[in-house]
C-alpha cells in the first residue's frame, strides 16, 4: 500500500495538515478497501502547535519518512526556513531521512520547508500568493510559478494556501489511481472534482453567483452539452453578452479562458468515459466533444502521456484494449 507521511512542522497550519488524511484516507478501490496509508508524524513524535491556540498529536515520529512513498509537508510559519532561508539542524536531520525518489509535496507555506532543505532548487512550484515574492528572496534557485493553484514537477508537486491543497491531493489521487477514485473522493468532501492547477488562486473583483452579467448558467449548459459546439461566440450569444464581455466575465468566475475551462471538463468526460465504460475510443471522443479519436488521443496525450488504450489499461484493467 502506498504510505502518504504528512510532516507537522510547528508552528503548522491546521487547515493545511488536515487535508492530506481527509483526502487520501477516503481514496478506496471497487471492493472499498483502501489505496493509501496516512501517517502523520513530527520531528520528534510529539504533539505540535497550531496557529490558533490548539495543538495536533501525530500518529508517530520521523522515521515513518524513511518508508514513506509520499511526504507532505502542510503550511507552517517556522522561522528559519519561512523568514531567514535557513533550516534548523533538527528539521534537517529529520529530511534527511527520506529516500531518493520519494515523492515530495507542499501545501502552501510548507514549500519553504522543502525550499530550505535544497528540493526544491530548479523546480517549478509555487505557495499562497502572499508568500510567492518572499520565497523568491530567499531561495532563488526556486522557479516560482505565481498565482496558480498547483505545480506538478513529476516527482515534486505544490500547491498555493488552503483549499488549494485539496485541488493539489485529488490531482495526485486522480494521477494514480483514476478520475473515478478521485470524484469519488470529492464527492465525500462535498467539493467540485478537483480545479486545473494552472487556474488563478483568486478572483480579483466579486461577481454574481447567478443572474444577469453571470457566466454560471452557460457553464452549467455546457457540461450537459460537451459533445456540442461550445465556441466562446455561442457560448456567449447563450449568456446574451458581446465575446469580450462574456471572456472577462468568465475568467473572472473561473481564472480561466472558457476555451481552457472547456478542454478541462472535456478531458475529464473522456477519462471517466474511458474508465467507466468499454465503449470504442472515437464513441467516447464523440461524446466527450473531441470528434475523432485522433483529436482525443493528441489532447490525452498532452494532459497524461498516455493515449485512450494505454490509459484504460492502466485504470480499468479489467476492460480489454
Amino acid at each position: 500500500m502506498h504510505t502518504v507521511a504528512v510532516l507537522l512542522v510547528e508552528p503548522i497550519v491546521g487547515f493545511d495538515a488536515a487535508i492530506p488524511s481527509l483526502c487520501f484516507s477516503e481514496a478506496t478501490d471497487d471492493a472499498d478497501a483502501p489505496l493509501y496509508r496516512v501517517v502523520t508524524c513530527s520531528t520528534d513524535g510529539g504533539p505540535v502547535r497550531a496557529i490558533g491556540g490548539y495543538t495536533i498529536t501525530p500518529e508517530a515520529g520521523p522515521e515513518v519518512l524513511a518508508d514513506a512513498d509520499t511526504v507532505i509537508v502542510p503550511g507552517t510559519k517556522i522561522d528559519g526556513p519561512r523568514f531567514e532561508g535557513t533550516l534548523p539542524a533538527e528539521l534537517r536531520a529529520v529530511l534527511d531521512t527520506i529516500r531518493p525518489g520519494t515523492r515530495l509535496v507542499s501545501i502552501c507555506t510548507g514549500a519553504f520547508v522543502l525550499a530550505a532543505a535544497g528540493f526544491l532548487d530548479g523546480r517549478d512550484v509555487t505557495t499562497h500568493w502572499k508568500y510567492g515574492a518572499q520565497l523568491r528572496r530567499l531561495y532563488p534557485r526556486v522557479g516560482l510559478v505565481d498565482h496558480v493553484l498547483f505545480t506538478d514537477d513529476g516527482d515534486v508537486l505544490t500547491s498555493a494556501g488552503l483549499a488549494a491543497g485539496l485541488d493539489l491531493c485529488l490531482h495526485l489521487i486522480r494521477t494514480d489511481h483514476g478520475a473515478a477514485v478521485a470524484n469519488k473522493v470529492a464527492r465525500h468532501c462535498v467539493i467540485p472534482p478537483g480545479r486545473e492547477g494552472t487556474q488563478a488562486q483568486f478572483v480579483d473583483a466579486p461577481v454574481p453567483a447567478r443572474g444577469p452579467g453571470s457566466t454560471v448558467a452557460v457553464r452549467d449548459w455546457a457540461l450537459r452539452n460537451l459533445a456540442e459546439n461550445l465556441g466562446v461566440e455561442r457560448l456567449a450569444r447563450r449568456a446574451g453578452m458581446s465575446v469580450r464581455t462574456f471572456n472577462r466575465r468568465f475568467r473572472e468566475e473561473t481564472g480561466q479562458t472558457p476555451g481552457a475551462w472547456v478542454l478541462r471538463r472535456r478531458l475529464d468526460h473522456a477519462r471517466e468515459l474511458l474508465e467507466a465504460t468499454d465503449r470504442p475510443v472515437d464513441a467516447v471522443a464523440r461524446d466527450a466533444g473531441f470528434g475523432t479519436g485522433a483529436s482525443l488521443r493528441a489532447h490525452l496525450r498532452r494532459d497524461t502521456g498516455m493515449t485512450p488504450l494505454g490509459y484504460r489499461r492502466v485504470f480499468r484493467p479489467a476492460v480489454g484494449a
